[in-house]
């Protein structure tokens, strides 16, 4: 009996004729993900995904502990909905109940208050003799006579033992849960607006839950914004890069285009402004890297540049899709998924970034096309876009 994981596909079996194009992104997306846990075999049967190591030897494959690291890893791989680890071994029903039992041994072993059980089976080889309601009743039998000291509870076990009958036979007990999406690769690369806070590394995040690759662009402000806001940020896209994979940080050095606006714009649309010319550049430079649309993480409502009056005028700027995954929703539920992938705890250290600095005391909050119109007057934004466009440098942000 050796050891292997179970990654449970979700939304893919959802596909029709090309589901078998996401089901190679996600194996390839997993084999990218896991090349430092060892040599591995990554395949596929039916809507279930498995992984288990090349080599007897392999460590991360030895027992449940040790297999927590790399299981963690595949729960971070848009695509998978579950991961378990399993016991894979031959045979008809009498090794299904050898290796049960002594499955059950090493479960209650290391769970000695576990006091109640069910059993639930799933046979995908037809020429099983047994079919899933006898394997689940006599399997049940056979651990009570083995485990007096447990009892069958259908409804609220202490553990379950499932049993999955294939080509090889399963056991195992328990899942991890993983993030759902679908692998990314299968659509189209996006372009992350990504500032210090919390909310655009979490639509960066949903995004990449959809199968987007991303590229992010970063304004900095040197020295109104400090290099400890620059690393914040790379920290943040190392962050959303444990789920996006391979990204390319732009740094655009936006200080004096940020001192023009201030100097030559009414102080109550420098927001509105600011905006307009960071998606101009943000544009430019996702035409440059076969971006095919533009990601925030604006919230409706939640600040002043945030009202439908701004957003309209932010985006009239540009060609290119606007998304914004977190429109409408609550701040506090973005402040969960923020810690879920780990990323609120950096996005609330106190460095500022662009956006805060500078910004007028009672911003207009339902800006008209003729207020922008008023505002952007005597501002050159041909040569501030691409003055920001040539200021920009990039970073190769690779988190495997």
């Amino acid at each position: 009996m050796s050891n292997i994981i179970l990654a449970r596909m979700g939304e893919i079996t959802l596909k029709g004729l090309n589901r078998g194009s996401f089901e190679i992104q996600l194996k390839g997306n997993l084999r990218y993900r896991l090349k430092k846990y060892g040599k591995l075999r990554i395949y596929q049967s039916q809507s279930r995904i498995w992984i288990e190591p090349k080599e007897e030897d392999n460590p991360y494959f030895a027992n449940d502990e040790s297999a927590r690291e790399i299981m963690k890893a595949v729960t971070q791989v848009f695509g998978i909905v579950s991961v378990s680890l399993a016991r894979k071994f031959e045979g008809g029903y009498d090794e299904v109940c050898s290796n049960t039992r002594e499955y059950v041994a090493s479960v209650l072993e290391n769970n000695p208050e576990y006091k109640t059980f069910k059993v639930s089976s799933k046979r995908g080889n037809k020429s099983f003799p047994m079919n899933s309601p006898q394997i689940c009743c006599e399997l049940g039998g056979y651990i009570l006579d083995k485990f007096p000291q447990l009892k069958v509870d259908v409804k609220k076990p202490d553990f379950i033992v499932n049993i999955e009958i294939r080509d090889y036979n399963y056991v195992y007990s328990g899942k991890m849960m993983a993030h759902r999406g679908l692998p990314v690769g299968t659509a189209g690369k996006g372009m992350l607006l990504l500032s210090g806070g919390i909310d655009s590394p979490v639509a960066g995040f949903m995004m990449a839950s959809r199968g987007m690759p991303l590229d992010c662009v970063y304004f900095h402000s040197y020295p109104y914004t400090s290099d400890q806001a620059k690393q914040k940020v790379i920290d943040l896209a190392k962050i959303v890069s444990g789920f996006s994979g391979h990204i390319n940080l732009h740094i655009v050095n936006f200080t004096q285009i940020q001192l023009d606006m201030v100097k030559n714009s009414p102080q109550d649309m420098i927001t509105v402004t600011m905006r307009r010319i960071m998606l101009q550049i943000a544009e430019k430079l996702a035409l440059k890297n076969d971006c095919k649309c533009l990601i925030t993480g604006e919230s409706l409502g939640q600040v002043a540049s945030q009202t439908l009056e701004a957003i309209t005028a932010t985006n009239e700027v540009v060609k290119m899709p606007v998304l914004r995954p977190l429109i409408g929703i609550d701040k506090q539920a973005t402040i969960d998924i923020s810690r879920e992938i780990g990323a609120f705890e950096t996005s609330i250290l106190p460095f500022e970034d662009c956006c805060t600095i500078f910004v007028a005391r009672h911003p207009k909050t339902h800006p008209h096309p003729e207020d922008v119109t008023e505002a952007e007057k005597n501002l050159d934004i041909n040569a501030m876009v691409e003055s920001g466009v040539m200021g920009t440098e990039t970073i190769e942000i690779n988190p495997f």
